[in-house]
């Protein structure tokens, strides 16, 4: 089993910056990607961004140039930089992982808890 712990969630003014951390721990032998998906109150959940083994990322038009996704493959962890935050920001952020474990090789989807980012105008 494989448990996704979310840091870094809260409260912050237009234009301010969070950092979003993701932490998976248990039986990993190797997590394929990682990333980050928000879901506003009457929407449907999307990706924010992902990023692959190799350094490849991925980003929702919508945040292009204002966020930034990391990770760090010794620390299965992944980051969320958050720059320039906007009001339409604000939504339950989830992290999201493709993880081969020690049985077949198959990779399995795994989700963190969510963290709240609210951004006031």
């Amino acid at each position: 089993q494989v448990q996704l712990v979310e840091y870094g969630g809260g409260l912050v003014q237009t234009g301010g910056s969070l950092r979003l951390s993701c932490a998976a721990s248990g039986s990993i032998f190797s997590i394929n990607a990682m990333g980050w998906y928000r879901q506003a109150p009457g929407n449907q959940r999307e990706l924010v961004a992902n990023i692959f083994s190799g350094g490849n990322t991925n980003y929702a038009d919508s945040v292009k140039g204002r966020f930034t996704i990391s990770r760090d493959n010794a620390k299965n962890t992944a980051y969320l930089q958050m720059n320039s935050l906007k009001p339409e920001d604000t939504a339950v952020y989830y992290c999201n992982a493709h993880v081969l474990g020690a049985g077949p090789p198959i990779p399995r989807e795994y989700w963190g808890q969510g963290t709240q980012v609210t951004v006031s105008s």
